[in-house]
């Protein structure tokens, strides 16, 4: 069985990690996925590279119980989340989500789902190389609409 939290320096296939999220299981009828990669601007700065930190073992437990979360809430059958952490580039993929259902509607909801939490609580943090330098930034992107959508409080409401 494929560990459903990996984070990992190296790029993912995402090919690769659906075939193995669906493998020999006949009940799947949906996958959703979401690939999210860096973009060469953040707040209409130019960014030449970026580097992820996270705090091991904790960062996992936070998506695994945001995981867990999400098969409480939907009908779902597997889900697969993978950030990438290090220096990553303009271009480069730095995050999957992979959701596995009977039908499309459970796995779009719980992709979106887990996405929304891993660009507002996930424990990770950033650093940018722009023109000027270097720059921390705070990796969650903080969006209280989001999270009350799901019926999660913003930590500081």
């Amino acid at each position: 069985m494929t560990a459903r939290v990996s984070i990992q320096t190296a790029d993912f296939n995402l090919s690769e990690e659906i075939a193995a999220l669906r493998l020999n299981d006949k009940r799947v009828g949906a996958v959703c996925s979401f690939v999210g990669t860096v973009r060469d601007r953040n707040d209409g700065q130019s960014i030449h590279t970026m580097e992820l930190e996270h705090y091991p073992g904790m960062t996992e437990k936070s998506i695994e119980a945001m995981i867990d979360e999400a098969h409480r809430r939907f009908d779902i059958y597997a889900a697969r989340v993978i950030h990438r952490v290090g220096l990553l580039a303009p271009l480069d993929q730095i995050v999957m989500v992979a959701v596995t259902s009977a039908h499309r509607g459970e796995s779009f909801q719980a992709c979106e789902f887990l996405m929304d939490y891993l660009k507002t609580q996930a424990p990770f943090w950033k650093k940018e190389q722009t023109p000027e330098g270097a720059r921390w930034v705070d990796a969650r992107v903080s969006d209280d609409a989001a999270l009350a959508r799901w019926g999660i409080q913003a930590p500081n409401a």
